[in-house]
């Protein structure tokens, strides 16, 4: 009897100890759900320091740390509250350990396999560009602000897209990442391109073109640019300009005329008989003007003589050739020159009857 007391003692005890452990597990879990993402750490708050090079510092310092710390990936969950009393003595199944650095590591593998990153965020349907991202223990990658708000509105903790619940996340930045090299790659190519299409309006301005449309553009264009320059450096008045132009090179053109003949001295007596000389061994028989015979050099007659009569009378020039002078004559009048030279070497000549 007393046996059967006992048991029945123990069996009410047991279920008074189940039902207290049931009472603390829906206190503390269902009751009084948590699911704030901040850090449940509180900061201390420090007066700030009087010196404003000291405050300067300490915002500075503040800041970078700031930085480091959205660049740093880490855990957003808290640490993992104590097991209840249901949970202790095993009516209630444990939750599952908190991930470790290498389950993370395959996590994110498997998100970038996935290309979770590249696409748009699930619940707002838009780009991550540069704004917080966070990836779930189940590979999936939302906007932080955007599962903040899912988690309040469904006053759960479970996954927007495989409905997974209790899950762990993790700040990380690859989608700032992808978006910053995204606009690296276009300002690269936006600099490349300009610079190719500079090069290439230069070269279209320097290197003639096959094309014979083009070609003539071109050169239509060269002369255009040069009859610009022209006017643009020119005087107000170009007709002025022209004239003055104009008697400039009248003027170096008398002086060259001048000094052309000024240089030319007449043969000597000597210069004569040595240019006569030259004639004679060179055995000259034909005026090189009218192509008929000419008398030798060396041949005297008299002037009563018939046979001077007959004779037309040649010239000896000072660079060694032989005319009629009836023919040089002719060829000086019709030559435009002031003072013309010779038909053969077109050298300026003096000339003597022989």
């Amino acid at each position: 009897m007393s046996t059967r007391k006992d048991l029945e003692s123990k069996a009410n005890r047991k279920l008074v100890i189940d039902s207290v452990a049931f009472q603390d597990h829906i206190t503390r879990t269902l009751l009084h759900p948590d699911f704030s993402l901040s850090d449940p750490l509180l900061t201390c708050r420090r007066k700030p320091p009087r010196n404003a090079q000291t405050r300067r510092r300490v915002k500075d310092n503040g800041q970078q740390r700031q930085h480091q710390q959205e660049e740093r990936e880490h855990v957003l969950d808290s640490a993992p509250p104590p097991l209840t009393l249901a949970q202790k003595l095993g009516l209630v199944a444990s939750p599952a350990g908190r991930l470790t650095e290498n389950e993370w590591t395959l996590v994110k593998a498997r998100s970038v396999r996935q290309g979770d990153s590249a696409l748009p965020c699930a619940i707002c349907r838009e780009e991550f560009l540069l704004q917080p991202q966070v990836l779930l223990s189940c590979s999936h990658v939302f906007h932080r602000v955007c599962l903040q708000a899912f988690e309040r509105f469904s006053r759960r903790k479970c996954c927007p897209m495989c409905r997974k619940e209790q899950y762990e996340t993790r700040v990380i930045h690859d989608a700032a990442h992808l978006f910053r090299h995204k606009c690296a790659t276009r300002i690269q190519a936006c600099w490349r391109g300009y610079a190719v299409r500079t090069r290439y309006r230069n070269l279209r301005k320097t290197i003639c073109p096959k094309d014979k449309v083009l070609r003539r553009k071109f050169f239509e264009r060269k002369l255009q640019e040069l009859n610009d320059s022209f006017v643009r450096y020119c005087h107000t008045d170009t007709e002025a300009f022209l004239c003055d132009i104009n008697r400039s090179l009248s003027s170096s053109r008398r002086v060259f005329q001048q000094l052309e003949g000024k240089y030319i001295s007449a043969p000597q007596e000597e210069d004569w008989d040595r240019i006569q000389s030259q004639v004679t061994q060179r055995d000259v028989k034909d005026c090189p003007i009218c192509l008929t015979a000419l008398r030798s050099p060396g041949l005297h007659t008299d002037a009563g003589s018939p046979n001077r009569q007959h004779q037309r009378r040649v010239v000896l020039l000072s660079c060694s050739h032989l005319f009629h002078q009836f023919c040089l004559e002719a060829f000086e009048a019709f030559a435009p020159e002031s003072r013309p030279s010779c038909p053969l070497c077109r050298s300026v000549y003096h000339k003597k009857l022989i």
